[in-house]
């Protein structure tokens, strides 16, 4: 029988204060094969570290127990300390008595009695755990991007800067993501054209980049380290490598009724077309769903006019398979739909917009050449109303619950840049609370309201309807506790943003984990908040969550340091913990081998001597450099053939019973 040690952490007083730490090494105590149990203030701090070498030592112990905080926290920091004494890591188990325990329960004597069944099944686990070594495997040395807006490209550059190849796939026809749309940033006021635009650049010319826009990532496998990605790079119908971006093509193109995503469906563009000025690559697109040629097999104007035969009306999709270290999703954002809110009249006057669509027609390269007009008759405005929150700490369907982070500042944002350019406009903000959250933010929202007199009225609009050639605003203001009607001549509703719909299929491939608001989420928000729970995914950006622009690139570098940090290994640990084959069991059925996402399960025809009958069978065969230890072929096998070393079905029902005994 093993010699089994028992640590029981106080965490301060996170399980102290809920959990009565003597009663539970009381209990340890009793169990079979546990020689010593005790409790200790902070386990992982080095006094807590070095009791437990010091009771392996002195007690000669073969396996520990530490009823602690989650092993997400510190179970590899465990697992080194008991090696340091030259014990088996993986004769080291955690029992989470903090974050499955004592964090949700009130009661002390409640959470004892479940602390001392957490306890009881590790150690029961831990009595049937076997020393296992840990193996290698290599790394490529190549970074895939998934997302080509201010946040992949920042991630991109610093890979690449560090020496390594990086793919960014891009699936618009160009780089630059919803920061391009954008005309002003806060709280400098700064260009954001003159700020991405020279990232666009470096990234196209950099040496170490691979730009694969108009494309997605179909499917992902493998293992960190060791992914293999296929990426469909869609039919341009144009060739990059000629196309010159001289724009002629788009001057002749008789097909100009297409709805022009780049602003917003705010006008309108040809069938051929370069989404903006600065876009990267330079190269022309051809949608396929609205041009004549593609439709009807009519017209074919540009490709006659076409200088340099760029234009291809027979270019097919083309499938790209390449192998990665490392990926990073970077997938951004989008508004969410403003129509479910019917009440605030978006879908029934043109001059209700949102401030995306406000960013476009204050843009000097937008719809308008950046002049600022209502869009039913292009007429200047006089009176502009701002209404902040809408779809955000919305706990309707019809919304999100959380706050969006960045609306407060937009809009102020662009209540300062309306009553600077159009000092005879007034501007009133509606707003639940004003948020400033960052450096130099309230200072930024002071100057609004001190320097350029935009009305902030505390309250929230019920209504917004037409009544003779204006916008009536109903709301109530909190302050006077008054129902008050205000004439505008245009609406600007601050929506909410949610992960780009892309997000849930990519997290999904990845196998990597989403909230309930799609956005993937961390590791640890703390210790490990740009890494997925997925080894050798990171999170680049809004994808993980609402943020602004410094946030978002600060987080880029941050998740280009962590691939950095893998790619420069020439080797990876892996775990031992994978799948292992009982050979008089296995009937070859195929099951485990159908449900292996990692390939890492074949067959072999083998010579099974049985009771002394020798016979040849189809027998299941792990390959322990590819197998990641998911467990999915245990799960699957009919026969009980397959098993997970470190969580055997025999460890996890002596756990079961363990609880079952209290």
């Amino acid at each position: 029988m093993l010699k089994i040690g028992v640590f029981v952490c106080w965490c301060g007083s996170n399980i102290a204060a809920t959990v009565d730490i003597d009663q539970v090494v009381a209990a340890a105590k009793l169990q079979p094969g546990v020689v010593m149990a005790t409790g200790y203030q902070y386990m992982c701090s080095e006094n807590g570290q070095s009791l437990m070498r010091k009771a392996v030592e002195e007690y000669k112990l073969d396996g520990v127990v530490i009823c602690a905080c989650s092993p997400r926290m510190h179970e590899a920091t465990f697992r080194k300390n008991a090696q340091r004494v030259g014990l088996n890591p993986f004769m080291v188990e955690i029992a989470n008595i903090r974050e499955h325990c004592s964090w949700i329960h009130k009661d002390k004597e409640q959470g004892t009695i479940k602390a001392i069944a957490l306890a009881n099944a590790a150690i029961a686990k831990v009595s049937l755990n076997a020393p296992l070594i840990s193996g290698e495997s290599s790394v490529t040395k190549r970074a895939l991007v998934i997302g080509g807006g201010i946040a992949g490209l920042q991630t991109a550059l610093d890979i690449a800067e560090a020496g390594f190849e990086v793919d960014v796939v891009e699936r618009q026809a160009t780089i630059g993501g919803n920061m391009a749309k954008i005309d002003k940033t806060f709280p400098t006021l700064d260009c954001a054209a003159c700020i991405l635009t020279p990232k666009m650049v470096d990234a196209a010319s950099h040496e170490n980049i691979e730009l694969i826009t108009y494309s997605e990532v179909e499917s992902v496998k493998g293992f960190v380290g060791s992914f293999k990605a296929t990426i469909r790079k869609k039919a341009r119908y144009v060739n990059e490598k000629t196309c010159t971006g001289c724009g002629l093509c788009m001057s002749k193109c008789p097909s100009k009724k297409s709805k022009n995503e780049f602003n917003l469906g705010l006008d309108n563009r040809t069938s051929i077309f370069i989404p903006f000025a600065q876009a990267i690559p330079n190269v022309a697109v051809i949608d396929p769903q609205s041009c004549i040629k593609l439709t009807r097999d009519k017209c074919g104007l540009c490709q006659s006019v076409c200088e340099v035969k760029a234009i291809d009306f027979t270019m097919q999709d083309e499938i790209i398979e390449r192998e990665y270290g490392a990926i990073v999703v970077a997938t951004g954002f989008k508004p969410i739909e403003v129509d479910a809110f019917d009440e605030l009249g978006y879908t029934q006057n043109k001059d209700v917009i949102t401030s995306l669509e406000l960013e476009r027609l204050m843009n000097a390269a937008g719809p308008t050449g950046g002049k600022l007009v209502k869009v039913s008759d292009g007429s200047h405005p006089t009176d502009i109303t701002f209404i902040q929150c809408v779809g955000s700490r919305d706990c309707t369907s019809r919304g999100k619950e959380y706050c969006s982070k960045i609306c407060c500042m937009y809009t102020c944002k662009h209540a300062m840049l309306i009553r600077d350019k159009y000092p005879d406009i007034n501007v009133n903000v509606f707003y639940i609370d004003v948020r400033t959250p960052g450096k130099n933010y309230d200072e930024f929202y002071r100057r609004a309201v001190e320097d350029f007199g935009v009305n902030y009225i505390k309250g929230q609009v019920g209504k917004v309807y037409a009544e003779d050639g204006k916008l009536i605003v109903q709301g109530s203001d909190l302050i006077t506790n008054e129902q008050i009607f205000i004439k505008s001549d245009m609406v600007v509703l601050a929506s909410a943003i949610e992960p780009d719909p892309s997000a849930k299929k990519v997290a999904s491939m990845l196998t990597a984990s989403i909230d309930t608001n799609n956005f993937l989420t961390e590791a640890h928000a703390k210790l490990r908040p740009v890494e997925s729970p997925t080894a050798g995914i990171f999170l680049s950006g809004v994808c993980q969550g609402p943020k602004d622009i410094p946030e978002t690139v600060a987080q880029a570098g941050a998740a280009a340091s962590k691939v950095i940090g893998l790619l420069v290994k020439n080797k990876l640990v892996t775990s031992p913990c994978i799948a292992t084959t009982d050979e008089l069991l296995c009937s070859g059925c195929s099951n485990c081998f159908n449900i292996c996402p990692y390939g890492a399960i074949g067959y072999e025809d083998k010579l099974i001597n049985d009771h002394g009958i020798r016979e040849t069978r189809r027998i299941a065969v792990v390959n322990p450099a590819l197998c990641q230890g998911c467990g999915a072929c245990s799960v699957a096998c009919p026969s009980g053939a397959m098993d997970l070393l470190g969580y055997t079905n025999k460890q996890i029902m002596a756990e079961v019973d363990a609880i079952c005994k209290r």
